[in-house]
Formats: structure tokens, sequence, C-alpha cells
């Protein structure tokens, strides 16, 4: 009997060092994919001289795989011009990937997909009523600026899903809402983090990791660090963080900037205005192995979001046993303890700054193992395991009705 067929759709290149949560879980639903699919995956390539539109056999985390690059894109980190969304939707239009079973992580691209047979989820990531709402710099989305466009585009589309999951409860209540007709496809999906790579040090073996990143950065040894990890984007307001940071003003604390994109020089240039730049060291773009060695050794990880879904990153700093520090968004603060961390009672540095003062100042009050206590739920074995099984039980069940 042939394997079931899942082609996952999103535009990046899974060998690249991305940076994203969506990244990151498309990159988890590959590596503990079970023998029993075949999996492939339509995105991105990065070298010009590669073919493209054509698939290739190639192996991700011990899994093989096959891989489809629609059109080249060295650096998914930045925005171009030109929307990658829009260039990857553009390149869908007029092929045919219909499988088994389909993943979508953007609604866009699945304008191609309208006729396309088989089962399909979308994936929905961000509350959307929040970051169309959201305050600021209206190219955090470009919809912001046309939301009617956008939410006709989206119940345009929306009737194609057999399965529409969010990992966020107030968008999952929203979407039963605005789509009562498809209330029974709309479900809450636990993110994961996974649980081989993201996990803590013991007590002693921290210390001395902690003291060994110190003296490669030129620190004081006693030096304390708080770990930034995201798209250098509006969404994630990064020039907050820094400023946060800034009031907190606390001696021989270090913030880590581990991430990329098109608001890296106004950060550079607020680090510099605010005289913090021996406080402060941007990482850049680093591979998930890096940032977990980071996470185990940090004593709090801050997010300065204006909106989130469930961010990845949160969960991989609990499973490393590092307490968080968040504005108030996304389903963060839902699932944070009071021994895992603190929800900021306002967006604003000082907030913020008070926040990662009571982590710093009092890390007895957020021990390793509660960290981890919160996390664990989260486990990728256990999360998308349960998920490629019940895609298994209904691809059963429809080859049984078929006969």
């Amino acid at each position: 009997m042939r394997k079931p067929v899942l082609t996952i759709f999103y535009q990046f290149n899974p060998w690249n060092a991305t940076i994203g949560g969506i990244q990151t879980l498309i990159n988890t639903f590959i590596k503990y994919a079970p023998s029993e699919f075949q999996v492939r995956l339509v995105g991105t390539g990065d070298d010009p001289k590669k073919p493209l539109g054509e698939w290739q056999q190639a192996e991700f985390a011990g899994r093989e795989i096959s891989f489809l690059p629609l059109f080249t894109l060295q650096n998914d980190n930045v925005r171009n011009l030109i929307p990658t969304t829009l260039k990857y939707t553009t390149a869908l239009l007029g092929q045919c990937f219909a499988s088994d079973f389909m993943h979508f992580h953007r609604i866009e691209p699945t304008i191609a997909a309208l006729n396309w047979q088989g089962e399909k989820t979308l994936f929905i990531h961000n509350d959307i009523r929040t970051q169309m709402q959201a305050a600021g710099n209206k190219k955090a989305i470009l919809w912001r600026r046309f939301p009617a466009a956008y939410f006709a585009l989206e119940s345009l589309l929306i009737r194609q899903f057999s399965q529409i999951l969010s990992c966020n409860t107030d968008a999952t209540q929203l979407y039963k809402e605005r789509y009562p007709n498809l209330q029974d496809r709309v479900a809450y999906i636990k993110n994961s983090f996974d649980n081989e790579i993201f996990y803590p040090f013991h007590k002693d073996e921290r210390v001395v990791k902690r003291k060994e990143l110190a003296f490669e950065l030129g620190v004081d040894e006693k030096t304390r660090f708080v770990l930034f990890a995201g798209r250098l984007h509006p969404q994630k307001d990064p020039i907050l963080l820094v400023r946060a940071f800034a009031s907190l003003n606390e001696p021989n604390v270090h913030l880590l900037i581990a991430g990329d994109g098109e608001l890296r020089t106004e950060v550079r240039a607020e680090i510099a205005k605010l005289g913090i730049h021996h406080r402060v060291t941007m990482l850049g773009a680093v591979t998930q192995s890096k940032l977990a060695q980071i996470h185990r050794v940090c004593n709090a990880f801050v997010l300065s979001s204006a909106y989130e879904g469930l961010p990845l990153v949160v969960l991989e700093a609990l499973a490393s046993g590092t307490p968080v520090v968040t504005t108030q968004c996304g389903e963060t603060p839902k699932l944070l303890t009071a021994d895992s961390g603190v929800v900021c009672s306002e967006r604003t540095p000082v907030s913020i700054a008070d926040g990662l003062r009571k982590v710093l100042l009092h890390p007895a009050d957020y021990p390793t193992e509660s960290c981890v206590r919160t996390a664990k739920p989260y486990a990728a074995r256990t999360v998308v395991q349960q998920v490629y099984n019940e895609m298994l039980n209904r691809w059963e069940q429809r080859l049984t009705m078929s006969v």
C-alpha cells in the first residue's frame, strides 16, 4: 500500500539559518514525521545555480524528504520591496501540488490551491484581530493598510480547508465566531518545541558555561545575561526592547540579541544613542543548536512584542530552564506560571525593565524545574506525533470507505 503524501507549503529553505516560529514548527513536523508518511516541502532555493521548479530528494534532520524550490531567496530574514509571500503565491499559480494532505501557513498562497484535491489544513500563527489593530508601524503587516481586503480574501479562501488550527485561543474563538458554518473545522493546537534540542543544563554546568560565554564576549565572569531571539521586525518591537534594557540599568547585566531583519540598522542606532553598546551584543541569525546553547546559560528571556500567537522561542526558553518576561500579548501570558516568568502590566520600557529586575534579582523565585514543567506539555514528540496519528487515522478511514 502506498504511503500518504503530506506536502508543506512555505517560503523558506530549511537548511538555512532562518528566523521565525513558522519555520521552526515546519522543521519539527519534518523531523518527527513517522515513516508511514511521504513528506514534501515546496519552499525556496538559496543558490541561483541550482535548478528551480523540480523535485529533489534531500535529507533534513535525518528524514528523507522531497524538496521543490520555487524561486531563489538568499535571505528570508529581511523583507524585500516585493513581499516574499506575493512572489511565492505568484510562483504557485497555474501549478498543481495536490496531495493527500496539504499544510499551509499563510492564507495568500492558497489562492493557487482552490481547485486542488486533498485534505487541506491552515495553521494560524497570530491573533489576527490584535495584529490588524496594533498601533505603530503599518509596515509590520501590509494588510493592516487594507483590513477589509484581507478579510474579504480570507472569507473567499477559508472554506477550502478541512482544518483550521490556531496556536492562540483568542484567535481560535475569533474564527469560530467569524465563520459559524465552519466552526467544527476550527481547533486550538499547541505549538511545540523540539525537546531533543532544548533542555536545561545542570546547575553547576550552567554556571561554568555562563562564565565561558562571559569570557568569549569579554565581560565580567559574574555577568548575568538577558536574551531576545527573533526577527528584528515591528511585530517584535526590538526598539522597545532596547529602551527597556536601558531603563533596567542593573550592573553586570548584558543583553544578547539573536536575530536579523529590516530593523537591524535602527536597533544598532538606538543602542548607540542610549550609550549601552558595551552592554549589548547583536549576534545576528544563529543556528537552532547555537540558540539552544545560549538559552541554557541565560538568566532571563524577554519578549517585547506588539502581537503574537504562541512564540516557539518562549517554549524553547522555558524548556531550557530560563524564565520569561513578556508583554501582555498572545498565548504566553496564559501559560506562564508565577514561578516561570513575569507578564508586564504595560508595554513600556519601565514596565518591561521592572519585570526583568524581578527575575534577575530573585532567581530562586523562578527555578529551572518550574520553567521546564511549564513547557513540558508542548514537547514536539507528544504534540506533533498526535497530529500525525490523527492524520493517519483519517487516511485509513478514507481508504476503507473507498473500497
